[in-house]
C-alpha cells in the first residue's frame, strides 16, 4: 500500500514513538492526523514539522478511554479530508509499580490502565473501521514486551499490553478481509519514559544482543512496514534489539 495521500490517524502522536511515526508517514507523503489527549504543545510542534516539510498535517485532541472523544474525533478528521484509511494505536500511559507490591496494583490503577491501553484501542479501531471498509485500510496496535515477558513497570501495564496482543488477534478476526490488523511489540526504547532512569537504560543496552537501546524512528519504521504490506494481518511482531531472546 502506497501512502502518498492517505489519511492516517496517529494516536498519541505528538511524543515519543507516536511523533516518529507522525514525522515518518509525512515524509511518506501521508496526511497525519495528530491526536494528543493533553500534550497539545507537543501535537502541534509536530504538525508544524510535517508542514514545514510540505507534508499535510492537523493536531486533533481526545482522550481515547472516552468513546464519544474518540468518536467526535473520528468525524472532525473525515470532515476535513473525506475519510480515515490507516489508525496506529500508539497511546498508551503506565504507573511504576514495583512488580511484587501487589497492594499498590489498586482498582483505581488498572481501571485506568486497562480503559487507555486497551479499551482506548478498540474504541478507535471502532471508530474508524466503516471508513476503513470502503477502501481496504490496516490498523497498527502498538503492544510491548512487557505483554509478553510479564516483567514491566507495573504488573498492570503487563497485563494491559498482554490484552492489546490478544486484541490484536480479535481485531484481526473481526474486521477481515477488509482491514488488516497487526502489532508492532516494542522493547527498551530511547523516549521520555526513561527519563530518570537514563543510567538503568545505559546498564541495559551493553547486555542486549544487538547492544543498542531501539529509538522511536526504529519503531516507527516497523510501523510502516506493517501498514504497507498487504499480505499480513493478525501478527504480533518484536522489535527489541533481541531483549527477549
Amino acid at each position: 500500500m502506497e501512502m502518498k495521500n492517505k489519511v492516517v490517524l496517529v494516536t498519541g502522536g505528538g511524543t515519543g514513538i507516536g511523533k516518529a511515526t507522525s514525522l515518518m508517514l509525512g515524509k511518506r507523503g501521508a496526511i497525519v492526523a495528530v491526536n494528543y489527549s493533553r500534550s497539545r504543545t507537543d501535537a502541534e510542534e509536530t504538525v508544524r514539522l510535517i508542514n514545514h516539510q510540505d507534508g499535510r498535517a492537523i493536531a486533533v485532541q481526545a482522550d481515547v478511554s472516552q468513546d464519544e472523544e474518540v468518536r467526535n474525533m473520528t468525524d472532525t478528521i473525515v470532515q476535513q479530508f473525506g475519510t480515515i484509511d490507516l489508525l496506529v494505536n500508539n497511546a498508551s500511559i503506565t504507573r511504576h509499580i514495583p512488580m511484587d507490591n501487589l497492594e499498590a496494583a489498586t482498582g483505581e490503577v488498572w481501571d485506568e490502565l486497562f480503559d487507555v491501553n486497551v479499551k482506548g484501542m478498540f474504541y478507535c479501531a471502532r471508530a474508524v473501521a466503516p471508513f476503513m471498509k470502503k477502501q481496504n485500510g490496516a490498523i497498527v496496535n502498538l503492544g510491548s514486551i512487557a505483554g509478553q515477558t510479564g516483567l514491566g513497570s507495573s504488573l498492570p501495564y503487563a497485563v494491559s499490553k498482554a490484552a492489546v496482543h490478544g486484541l490484536t488477534k480479535s481485531l484481526a478476526r473481526a474486521l477481515a478481509p477488509d482491514i488488516r490488523v497487526n502489532c508492532i511489540v516494542p522493547g527498551a526504547v530511547a523516549t521520555r519514559w526513561w527519563t530518570g532512569r537514563e543510567a538503568q537504560m545505559n546498564r541495559l543496552a551493553p547486555n542486549l544482543p544487538l547492544q543498542r537501546i531501539s529509538t522511536p524512528e526504529d519503531i516507527a519504521a516497523m510501523i510502516c512496514t506493517a501498514l504497507e504490506q498487504e499480505a499480513m494481518t493478525g501478527q504480533i511482531i518484536t522489535v527489541d534489539s533481541g531483549q527477549t531472546l
